[in-house]
């Protein structure tokens, strides 16, 4: 049967960035990935040679860039809430939680993969998604959603959950790389984390997702082998 998750995001690249090796294994193994994200990356001009870019030239930009990516990585759906970058936590919060349920309630995933609640890095943009897209998860208005997961941070770590699936991206390397290049209104911060692309970096060398809530039970304790174990 096929299976649909929800990646939810804030900026073009984070979902290479986090979790592209998982969006193509789904893709791979005939499921069905799909990609909100809630700004177009318009004032991310400080790390690639954009800054002559107006902030409408650059989210354009990002936006081709996001589709050049999600190619690579067998997405068939990115869409765009077009929110200021890096204004998220100002958003109406009425408005943002309506158009992210509405997403998820258009195409039904039985998965979401969002941040978790500290962002990964404390990135205001980051917990504001994550913020959002929980709520939207636990109000019960979503009920094809049947797992919602938060992509391991080190907050998470330190309050004892542990990752429930991770990824090896060495295998998937060059294909991660690929959508990284993708991104390149962004390559200065790609090297910063990345470093040289021609090779997997062994301290970022895994994808991993911390199952935070699954049909009414909060972090519940599991390894699992794919974000589709267990949906009934």
């Amino acid at each position: 049967m096929k299976r649909t998750a929800a990646f939810i995001f804030a900026h073009p690249d984070d979902e290479t960035f986090l979790a592209s090796c998982l969006i193509r294994q789904l893709t791979d193994n005939g499921d069905q990935p799909i990609l909100l994200l809630a700004t177009r990356g318009d004032a991310g001009k400080k790390n690639g040679d954009v800054g002559h870019l107006t902030e409408e030239q650059l989210g354009a930009r990002r936006e081709k860039e996001m589709e050049r990516a999600a190619a690579i990585l067998g997405l068939k759906r990115v869409e765009h809430l077009g929110l200021p970058d890096g204004k998220l936590n100002a958003a109406d919060d009425v408005w943002f939680v309506k158009r992210v349920a509405e997403f998820i309630r258009a195409h039904e995933p039985e998965i979401v993969i969002t941040f978790p609640e500290d962002g990964g890095n404390f990135h205001p943009d980051h917990m504001a998604i994550s913020k959002i897209t929980t709520s939207v998860v636990l109000s019960g208005d979503c009920p094809s959603v049947q797992k919602l997961y938060y992509v391991a941070s080190e907050t998470l770590k330190e309050q004892g959950h542990r990752p429930s699936v991770s990824i090896d991206t060495e295998p998937w390397w060059d294909m991660k790389a690929a959508a990284l290049k993708a991104h390149d209104s962004q390559k200065y911060a790609v090297a910063r984390y990345f470093g040289d692309l021609r090779v997997c970096p062994q301290q970022r060398r895994y994808e991993a997702f911390v199952l935070s809530w699954e049909r009414g039970s909060f972090y519940p304790a599991k390894s699992e082998q794919s974000v589709t174990d267990g949906l009934v």
